[in-house]
């Protein structure tokens, strides 16, 4: 049974000025600016302290973004939404392989975990010192 809400939220208009202000409502304006929250511990600590590459550093951000940033049935988890590498690295604009590598490389110093193909742990403060520092917990969840 179809809920009415539904219904009612995917009835559009036909009046043009509505549907320009109710993306607009909706943060899906077609050229205003976006931002996101980033700690600063990233640009002050994290980006001195490991010398990431620019690869790495948007596969971070698109996956800190995916987990943190935006609506996220898993972010009391830290868990990234299943998604695709191919359209990662379309987003993105590089080759999967630089995707794979990057993915591997954060892996490393521990900034994500992988829980299943395409689906990620993603840590709040970059690393699992910060996170005790900051007293971040993943409801008994953490790889």
């Amino acid at each position: 049974m179809v809920d009415i809400q539904q219904i009612i939220a995917d009835h559009r208009p036909k009046s043009k000025v509505y549907e320009e202000d109710h993306n607009v409502k909706k943060g899906k304006s077609s050229g205003g600016a976006t931002s996101s929250e980033i700690p600063d511990l990233f640009f002050d600590k994290i980006l001195v302290q490991f010398k990431l590459s620019r690869i790495e550093i948007m596969v971070n951000m698109y996956l800190y973004r995916l987990v943190w940033c935006r609506p996220n049935l898993y972010k009391e988890f830290g868990i990234s939404q299943i998604m695709s590498h191919t359209e990662l690295a379309k987003i993105l604009g590089v080759e999967i392989e630089d995707i794979y590598q990057a993915l591997r490389k954060l892996e490393e110093y521990g900034f994500i975990s992988t829980v299943r193909s395409g689906q990620y742990f993603v840590r709040r403060y970059f690393t699992k010192e910060n996170d005790e520092f900051y007293f971040q917990n993943y409801n008994d969840f953490e790889f």
